[in-house]
């Protein structure tokens, strides 16, 4: 069940696979529970259901809510990756930060094609 409050955090959006990690990685890397860091997700946006089966958690997020950046965190929810804020976050992991513009290319060509543009 997806709580009302976090269904617009940008979690994993766009989606990359390398950004994900498995829930008992990321146990691990908390020093939690597998069921804590599954209540986390919806209640810290540190994660999301891909393909709504399996809980895919954002190391990036996960590293941001550990070391209490909740700053960055904020940012990342609302879709930023290329602040220094953000980004210092997607390097220590060597994962390139997304491009604003690369989540809105997609939906722009699919508009164009619905719309007969090309």
């Amino acid at each position: 069940m997806k709580l009302p409050e976090t269904s617009y955090l940008r979690v994993l959006t766009p989606y990359d696979p390398r950004e994900g990690i498995s829930l008992a990685t990321a146990a691990k890397r908390a020093g939690k529970s597998e069921t804590t860091i599954r209540n986390w997700c919806p209640q810290h946006g540190l994660g999301r259901r891909v393909g709504g089966g399996v809980w895919v958690v954002s190391q990036v997020a996960l590293a941001m809510f550990l070391d209490g950046d909740m700053a960055a965190l904020a940012a990342y929810h609302s879709g930023d990756r290329s602040s220094s804020e953000v980004a210092q976050y997607f390097e220590r992991f060597g994962l390139p930060a997304s491009k604003p513009s690369a989540g809105r290319g997609g939906a722009d060509i699919g508009r164009k094609i619905r719309n007969g543009g090309l």
